[in-house]
Parts: C-alpha cells; structure tokens; sequence
C-alpha cells in the first residue's frame, strides 16, 4: 500500500492488460499523544524539528512515534499512500470504500473476501485494465485528486499508468480539469483530520458525489457499478471533514 507500489503494480497489470484489481492494505488508525490526534508524517518531521530545536525530549518524540504509528497500515494522512488509494477508486479499479477503510478494521476483512470473489468473477468475463482505465476514468481521477488536496506525487503515476494503456495525459489535463475543484477533503497535511476521520464521513464516494455533474458518471469500475451509481448511494456523515462545493474546505 505505500506510496510507489500501488501504482507500480498497477502498471504491471495495465502493460499486461489481465483482468486485476486493486486491495489497498488500508490507513493505519489515527495517532494518538497526549490527548491530541496525530498525522504519522505531518507530525513526525513536526516533532523531530522540535527535538531538533530542544524543544521537546527524545523521550517525548520516541513516545509519540509510538502512539502515532499504532497499527498496521499505511499513513494515515494524505500523503502518497493514501491518496493513490484514494485514486483507485477515481479510476474504478477497486470496490467502494477500499481507499478509506483502516487496516485493522474488520470491514477490511471483508472487503478482501468480496474482492476475492469479484476478481473471479472478473477473469470469466474478461474485464480488463484496459476497458476500467479510459480517458473518463483518468479526469475522474484527476478532479478526485484535486477534491482530495492529494499528494503531488500522483501527478507522476498517473502520467505513466496512462502511459501504459495508450492514453495521451498531460501536465495541462491537470491544470483544466482541477482549475474549478476546491479543496473538499480536510486532511492532514492541508488540514485538520486523518483517514480514519475520512473514513466515518464517507470516503472516496462522498467526495464523487460531491463533485456532482463534473465526474463522468457513466465511467465503469471493477465493481460492475458505474461512477455514477456508486456516488448517488453515497452520504456524507461529517462536514468538518467533507465540505460542499458550494461551501469546501479550502480554495
């Protein structure tokens, strides 16, 4: 699930073009220390400053280490990690909820069963990368990106995994489709909250449904679900952490 093997292997299955899908191994739990919610890497380069700067112990910082990297996962702010998770389910290549779900939740159990029996499924019917990974499926991606305030890295892996299906993607792409996007998502290390706070509002299809008329709700994912079928059944159930277009976290 970390940051350069989600869209590595992607690659892989897309140079392939073998029916795939993606399990994300799912955001660690939020970091805990002294009664206070922290970000695995927005706090560590935060507090090893301070330790740098004498102000805080080594002590204290191997103390909040500890309580901020808790258990199994990947980063639990939106770092690259979580923001390619994030992306899967903008290019469909996941079932719903995939990118949100903590790594120790159980509701990650069974989602792995789930896509277990999809990706059978898949391989009967011959659906490919290809067919998921269309020119819709990448500005899906990109206006969740934009939503999201994910990780600049992603600009690189989405360049190269449209290079692998034959789609032409540019720096330009980027720039026209996010231009209009605000920031919905308020996250660590633009915001305030952490996945797991993502999770509980409403995830990845929230933001979708959020984003309205702009996705291209006909795209189609693994799930057999259109976009646009998948965002009408979602909610949001915390506007601390998902805004509004009309009333969004940040510009």
């Amino acid at each position: 699930g970390c940051d350069k093997t989600t869209p590595g292997q992607m690659m892989g299955a897309a140079s392939v073009d073998l029916p795939a899908i993606v399990l994300s191994s799912g955001p660690m739990l939020n970091g805990k220390f002294r009664g206070q919610d922290i970000g695995s890497g927005t706090h560590a380069w935060r507090f090893s400053e301070q330790v740098r700067a004498g102000e805080m112990t080594l002590q204290d910082f191997m103390s909040a280490e500890a309580g901020g990297s808790r258990s199994n996962g990947v980063c639990n702010t939106m770092g690259t990690a979580s923001t390619m998770a994030s992306i899967m389910e903008g290019l469909g290549l996941c079932l719903p909820e995939n990118a949100t779900y903590p790594g120790p939740d159980s509701r990650r159990k069974t989602l792995a069963h789930l896509t277990g029996n999809r990706i059978v499924e898949m391989v009967k019917q011959d659906i490919r990368p290809s067919q998921i990974m269309t020119r819709a499926a990448f500005e899906n991606a990109i206006l969740l990106h934009a939503a999201i305030g994910g990780s600049t890295n992603s600009v690189v892996h989405l360049l190269a995994l449209a290079g692998r299906v034959g789609i032409k993607l540019s720096m330009e792409d980027f720039d026209r489709l996010g231009r209009d996007v605000p920031l919905l998502v308020n996250l660590m290390p633009s915001g305030k909250y952490l996945m797991e706070d993502f999770c509980y509002a409403g995830g990845v299809p929230a933001v979708l449904k959020e984003l309205g008329a702009l996705v291209h709700r006909d795209a189609i994912t693994v799930s057999g679900r259109s976009q646009g079928d998948i965002a009408d059944g979602a909610q949001v159930w915390n506007r601390d952490v998902i805004g509004t277009m009309e009333a969004p976290i940040g510009p």
